[in-house]
């Protein structure tokens, strides 16, 4: 076996980049160590391209219980479906890594990231930097590196934590949980989880982190230098002259068409489809070179709209907020709790479901053993919310995303378990989309906790930010982004939190990097917007409702002595069975001698 080792110290502990022959058939690799956590990054890209109008990149996050010392507890004894932290892992390197790659490519790429041992390291920063490392010293087109580093911060301390460990992040005082991901001095990912933090922390722990990062740049260039090999080109995809002669037809109303004051997308795809049909009529096999040519155009106009005349699609103000409607129940008394939520053309519906301590979901993977979760947060996305048909049932990657955001904006409110012993369950369902719908849910998910009774510490709720990027002279931040400006627009910067302050960021760009002074304003625009939203949906229900819904399950509790909890169970759960039959109720016993009995 032939190796090179090259390592770094970072956050008071080596971070080791370990190059062999082990997966010598992949385009680049490499096996990255922090601490006792070790990942295997690969990335390989295929030989030939396919006819097609995308990017075909995939990155695959695996976890592997033998990495914890563990045999899965399934049936098979084989790791099934991926878990949904494996999932978010993934998609935080997709999203840190995507934007750094030549949309023109048409060969499939992917990366995978093994996680080969776990132990109080955070291997999703790892596979961030070791994604970078593959693609930056192997042959595949790309404009990294790029790096990850994670920070947090404990209530009552002005310090932050480089790469805090498991269990500093799983402590009730840790307020701060930032992961950023960043290149040349500039943001490219942001994940945040906090207990209503300033915007003024946020700004200094994106400082913070930054420093580390460029740390970790200056060493991933070292080893591009050292072993890095010669790129593949990309073929050349440039415009036919034809197809932009054939578009001066369209010149004359392209603006007046796209800037007629009405929101969504479909009198841009009505224009759009008219310039393909008369391109089709004498290029036929230059459809996908011309809806190409379509939006590069499109995304030139909205730019130079934004930035210099200060105008929207939709005819909104930079900073104006579509309109808003919050309702709190109203919908059926069988449900616990109910929200609904408009913004604009995004609709979202959200339930909430209250059961015993034992409906809790059990969490078995190599980060967390037999866990259980009271509070989940699951996000549905219909194709009928964008007027289109398709398939229902089943998960997919943005649904668990969205899912995820919006349960950890939700989290920092949620009241312990001390004081409100239910599982919580919500549901949202987008119902109608028109941008942002994961922070419309935060809205009307927040709208169904209060109108259920559930003693939150405070109303969150959420909003898209967006920008228009020419240089960090020339730009335009966006409040509330509708469905074009997403799709078009340079940044989705998603920003939920209370009137104290921030309880989750989701970072993703379409750029190099944003700047930090840039965010900072866009946290500054967002607090305001956020402010207007929380004065709605308190109009709907100013504070939560005093008791909780008939049709929700009465939980009450009392506590033994932990030598007394065998004679409570019984022989075999004897007397525990007993009651349960007798009664229909169902007895909860914890470790600490807490009995909850729910009915």
């Amino acid at each position: 076996m032939t190796k090179k080792e090259y390592s770094l110290e970072l956050g008071g502990k080596t971070m080791t980049a370990t190059f062999t022959d082990l997966a010598e058939q992949a385009s680049g690799s490499v096996i990255l160590r922090y601490g006792d956590t070790t990942v295997l990054v690969t990335a390989v890209m295929g030989k030939k391209e396919k006819d097609m109008d995308y990017f075909p990149l995939t990155v695959d996050f695996e976890e592997k219980f033998y990495a914890a010392g563990r045999i899965p507890g399934s049936f098979p004894r084989r790791e099934g479906r991926p878990s949904d932290d494996a999932i978010l892992s993934g998609r935080v390197i997709d999203r840190t890594i995507r934007p750094l790659f030549n949309p023109a490519i048409r060969t499939d790429i992917q990366v995978v990231a093994t996680v080969l041992s776990i132990d109080a390291e955070d291997p999703d920063t790892l596979g961030v930097i070791g994604a970078s490392i593959a693609l930056a010293t192997s042959d595949i087109p790309w404009g990294g590196p790029v790096s990850a580093i994670r920070i947090g911060k404990k209530k009552g301390s002005d310090a932050f934590i480089v790469n805090p460990i498991f269990t500093e992040r799983a402590q009730t005082d840790m307020e701060l949980d930032l992961l950023l991901c960043g290149k040349d001095g500039a943001v490219t990912m942001i994940e945040v989880g906090a207990k209503e933090v300033s915007e003024e922390v946020l700004a200094g722990a994106f400082a913070a982190g930054m420093e580390e990062i460029e740390k970790i740049q200056k060493f991933q260039g070292e080893l591009v230098r050292a072993i890095g090999k010669t790129k593949r080109s990309i073929p050349d995809r440039t415009i036919k002259p034809e197809i932009a002669d054939a578009f001066q037809e369209f010149e004359s109303r392209f603006e007046s068409s796209i800037y007629n004051g009405e929101a969504g997308k479909a009198h841009i795809h009505a224009l759009s489809d008219e310039f393909i049909k008369k391109v089709v009529e004498t290029m036929p096999e230059d459809a996908k070179m011309a809806a190409q040519y379509f939006e590069e155009r499109l995304e030139i106009l909205m730019r130079q709209k934004a930035i210099d005349e200060k105008k929207r699609v939709d005819g909104r103000g930079m900073d104006e907020i579509r309109s808003l409607y919050a309702q709190a129940g109203g919908v059926s008394s069988v449900l616990h709790g109910s929200g609904i939520f408009y913004r604009g053309g995004t609709h979202v519906f959200s339930a909430l479901t209250l059961g015993s301590p034992d409906d809790a979901q059990l969490i078995d993977s190599i980060e967390e053993k037999q866990t259980k979760k009271r509070f989940m947060h699951h996000y549905n996305f219909p194709p009928y919310s964008v007027g289109e048909t398709g398939r229902m049932g089943g998960l997919n990657r943005r649904m668990i995303g969205h899912g995820a955001l919006a349960e950890k904006a939700l989290s920092a409110v949620i009241p312990p378990k001390e004081i409100f012993p239910y599982t919580i369950r919500l549901v949202s369902e987008a119902f109608a989309s028109n941008g942002s719908t994961s922070m419309g849910s935060v809205c009307a998910s927040t709208l169904a906790l209060m109108d259920g009774g559930v003693p939150i510490a405070a109303p969150v709720a959420g909003i898209a930010m967006g920008i228009m990027y020419d240089s960090p002279d020339r730009y335009a931040i966006l409040t509330d982004i509708q469905g074009p400006e997403d799709e078009h627009g340079d940044m989705d910067f998603k920003v939920a939190g209370t009137a104290r302050g921030v309880t989750a960021i989701q970072l993703d760009i379409k750029l190099d990097g944003v700047p930090v002074p840039m965010l900072v304003e866009g946290l500054t625009k967002a607090k305001e917007a956020r402010l207007k939203i929380l004065e709605t949906m308190l109009t709907a229900i100013p504070s939560s409702r005093a008791s909780l819904s008939p049709r929700a399950p009465k939980i009450v509790s009392l506590k033994v002595p932990v030598d007394m909890i065998g004679m409570v169970i019984g022989p075999s759960g004897k007397n525990i069975k007993k009651i349960q039959e007798e009664t229909g109720v169902t007895v909860t016993i914890e470790d600490d001698g807490t009995i909850f009995i729910t009915g």
